[in-house]
């Protein structure tokens, strides 16, 4: 997981320190990269195999330069069967990084894969498919709205996860079967806590209660959230999970627990 407080030079240099084959980018980029003022890193791929003992993800990482442009760089990470090391290498397009994937584990290059273009031309491209990121990178150098929220996404067993998160809500209001199937394909999660306290009385005791936002990343590319909250405004006293498909729906249950008497 990247450290959010971590410079976009100390990221670079991370980045390229640890890459196996970072002596391969063009001069003229790594100059360029020298200038980036924010970035952003996202996973793209992932492939795990524990029983043949393979593993690899490939992650993106765009970087706004000083001069408004936007570049990316793909990064493989990977561990080969019966290698314990975890390896890295760095590519300034994503046809390169298919391209390793197939030399390193023997997999077929589809044809678009199989033709890369020179560096300039490579360069070019990847400078126009990383032009939409340059706008929310800049919103790096703002403060966000109270709406907004950073996500930094673990590749985890996170549909088992959802799973559980469903499986121990109380509330009959609780999230239905389509979200559910929804939730089958997620593959990375992050969890947050969006509140925490004790607002209230309920029944004349002190009650407790906590809001996390499950945030999850679906195999489409979309996102989706569950929202769960934990409190012991309840008859005796006892701990209650209620979860909620949105966050207004779970701060309005907080409100309305909060409220009995």
């Amino acid at each position: 997981m990247s450290d959010p407080y971590e410079t976009t030079g100390a990221h670079l240099d991370r980045l390229l320190g640890r890459a196996l084959n970072s002596y391969d980018l063009p001069d003229r980029l790594v100059e360029r990269l020298g200038t980036a003022l924010a970035h952003s890193s996202s996973l793209y791929t992932t492939h795990h195999s524990p029983a043949a003992g393979l593993w690899r993800e490939t992650h993106r990482h765009t970087y706004l330069l000083a001069d408004g442009g936007a570049v990316s760089l793909w990064e493989l990470v990977y561990r080969l069967e019966g290698d314990r090391a975890v390896r890295h290498e760095v590519f300034t397009g994503k046809a390169e990084a298919h391209l390793a994937v197939a030399r390193l584990f023997g997999e077929p290059v589809s044809a678009s894969a199989a033709e890369v273009p020179d560096d300039l031309a490579s360069m070019a491209a990847e400078e126009a498919s990383a032009a939409q990121d340059a706008a929310a990178l800049s919103a790096l150098f703002t403060a966000p709205g109270p709406a907004e929220r950073q996500r930094d996404y673990a590749v985890d067993d996170s549909a088992d996860h959802a799973r559980r998160v469903l499986r121990r809500a109380e509330n009959a209001d609780r999230p239905g079967e389509e979200l559910a199937r929804r939730l089958r394909t997620a593959y990375a999660h992050q969890i947050t806590q969006a509140f925490g306290g004790r607002p209230g009385l309920a029944g004349g005791r002190d009650t407790g209660f906590s809001l996390y936002e499950h945030a999850f990343l679906l195999l489409d590319g979309s996102e989706l959230s569950l929202w769960e909250v934990e409190h012991t405004a309840t008859p005796d006293g006892r701990h209650m999970c209620e979860v909620y498909g949105s966050e207004a729906a779970a701060r309005g249950a907080m409100e309305l627990r909060a409220r009995v008497r």
